[in-house]
């Protein structure tokens, strides 16, 4: 197994035959977000404007070439696709349907890239809870509907699920209410309960989670919440 086995990055400028140097930052052919889901920056300066005339056009893209081989323009299309982010096996096999890559090749080379660890649903699961979960407060149940649209099977993603700490779900739910109670503070309380609780409903809590942590959330501190919430 290679040392890059399991990074996108590296192993992508491996397959590429990019990787000229033994230190992985000059093996990356594009820079990626920290949280390994944002797209490589392009770049607006010059270089990014209208190619100037009597320059030389650009080289053919060999994945619009009728006379390429299946097999490489199928090559070529995964690397593009995995160059900058991670994807899960679902997503590339829909990219290589719709420029209508044969079954058999599309399969062949998903199963060789999940093999060396370019693809990896499970791992891709995780890392998108952990930038889902705190940053947009979803619980459970609304990262299950992301990870079943991206294709991720439904018991991978219940085992990346069940990492989640419960006091962290509990706590992401309070900070929600938190935010949302300065500006709420003159309205009527059935109004203002039906906001918050429908609110935390669209990040994925249940009824009962719900009104209990809204509940409590407007009697903890009378004075953020406004006196007349209760």
């Amino acid at each position: 197994m290679p040392d890059w086995a399991g990074d996108v990055s590296l192993g992508v400028a491996a397959w590429a035959g990019t990787d000229r140097s033994d230190d992985p930052a000059e093996a990356r052919p594009r820079a990626r977000h920290a949280d390994g889901f944002g797209q490589a920056r392009r770049g607006k300066g010059a270089r990014g404007r209208r190619r100037t005339e009597g320059s030389a056009p650009p080289p053919r893209d060999k994945a619009m070439d009728p006379d390429a081989d299946p097999e490489s323009v199928a090559r070529k299309i995964l690397l593009d696709q995995l160059t900058g982010r991670a994807r899960t096996r679902k997503e590339l096999a829909d990219k290589l349907a719709a420029k209508e890559v044969p079954g058999d090749v599309a399969t062949a080379l998903l199963d060789r890239f999940e093999e060396v660890g370019l693809i990896d649903d499970a791992a891709f699961a995780r890392l998108w809870i952990s930038s889902r979960q705190p940053g947009k407060g979803l619980a459970r149940r609304a990262l299950a509907q992301e990870l079943r649209r991206k294709g991720i099977d439904d018991e991978v993603a219940r085992e990346a699920l069940d990492e989640i700490d419960s006091a962290d779900e509990d706590a992401a739910a309070r900070g929600l209410v938190r935010k949302k109670l300065r500006s709420l503070r003159n309205v009527p309380p059935e109004v203002a309960t039906r906001r918050l609780v429908g609110m935390l409903a669209r990040k994925g809590y249940g009824p009962g989670v719900a009104y209990r942590i809204v509940k409590e959330e407007l009697q903890a501190d009378p004075d953020e919440a406004s006196d007349n919430l209760w």
